[in-house]
């Protein structure tokens, strides 16, 4: 048996396919009678108008928009995306919203996505991978498109914003390690021009007070082992590296344990984002977990509310928890401190 149709719905009420339209959009004027009429056909014959038809009716997308333009090897390897993207499909569900999710490799690209997402192929976006000189948020605002920003995002903006603390979990881990007697601490940074990258890479210089260990990747593993391969070779090599993701993080510690360095006694490890995998290193991975379901969700849930028409909001998120495991146990090897000189 077929599915019944809005011309079903129409015949048995007895009025045109626009009236059962319009019954439901509201967007004409229809008696009491006639939306009742509408209703108890649409019920007898279990038809429930499609999330297509209701976006036709009211002129909306019944989507939002995500553009990422990464390379897609590091965001195959990337587990952040999959569990952020989780979180807003986890918000999306509930209102029967769908998510357009477009890869871009070059400016230009990016630009043709979110100007078809402005002429109807979703009704806002959320941002991610802020800059920190942002192109993309008067870019979003001449072409009227509403955005959540994802990101401490500082500059002057219409638009809401889901923030979260990068640099305290930072600080936490270098002072842990300085408990332990680490003095030689580096840091794998992700891109510097990101704004989630630059905070963290700040919080870092701001407790180890140079410049000296501290390394631009690109959150690849390809990256974070031929930096930590750079970190390893120096005359008076790091005893810790503190990595901006659990990939480059991995990647690492493997190249340190192939040059016959034992983790945590030659060389403490530390990641950010909390890979799944992580924990059953051995040993473990210490890292940051940030919790990308919640924020994917939050940053769901507040771009549907600005559509809804609420006002703008700044939202921080607290979900940043650092996971002290065995990869940063042990004191560190007095053995790697240079020499004394008589």
């Amino acid at each position: 048996m077929s599915r019944p149709t809005i011309g079903d719905v129409a015949r048995v009420a007895g009025v045109t396919k626009a009236t059962v339209s319009h019954a439901y959009s509201g967007k004409r004027p229809i008696s009491a009678a006639t939306k009742a009429r509408v209703f108890a056909a649409a019920q007898e014959l279990q038809w429930v108008p499609s999330s297509s038809a209701r976006a036709l009716a009211t002129r909306r997308a019944n989507a939002i928009g995500i553009v990422l333009a990464r390379e897609p090897a590091i965001l195959a390897s990337d587990t952040f995306f999959p569990a952020f993207i989780s979180g807003v499909e986890t918000a999306l569900a509930e209102h029967e919203v769908a998510l357009v999710l477009q890869v871009v490799g070059s400016r230009t690209a990016e630009e043709r996505a979110y100007r078809a997402m402005a002429n109807g192929r979703a009704d806002g976006v959320i941002v991610l991978d802020l800059h920190r000189t942002e192109w993309r948020v008067p870019f979003l605002q001449q072409l009227r498109l509403p955005a959540v920003l994802l990101g401490a995002f500082d500059g002057p903006t219409s638009f809401s914003c889901v923030r979260t603390d990068d640099a305290a979990p930072v600080r936490e881990l270098v002072a842990h390690l300085r408990g332990l007697g680490h003095e030689r601490i580096a840091h794998v940074a992700g891109p510097l021009d990101y704004v989630h990258s630059h905070a963290r890479a700040q919080a870092y210089l701001e407790e180890v007070g140079t410049p000296e260990l501290l390394r631009e990747g690109d959150f690849g593993a390809g990256s974070g082992r031929a930096l930590t391969a750079e970190l390893l070779e120096l005359a008076d090599r790091p005893t810790a590296i503190l990595y901006a993701n659990d990939t480059m993080a991995i990647a690492g510690y493997s190249l340190a344990r192939s040059r016959g360095l034992t983790v945590p006694d030659d060389l403490a490890v530390a990641g950010f984002d909390d890979d799944h995998l992580s924990a059953y290193l051995t040993p473990a991975l210490t890292s940051v977990s940030s919790d990308p379901l919640q924020r994917g969700r939050v940053a769901a849930e507040r771009l549907l509310a600005d559509l809804a028409g609420e006002p703008p909001r700044q939202v921080t998120v607290d979900c940043t928890v650092l996971r002290l495991r065995a990869s940063t146990e042990a004191r560190a090897a007095r053995g790697h401190q240079p020499e004394e000189t008589s």
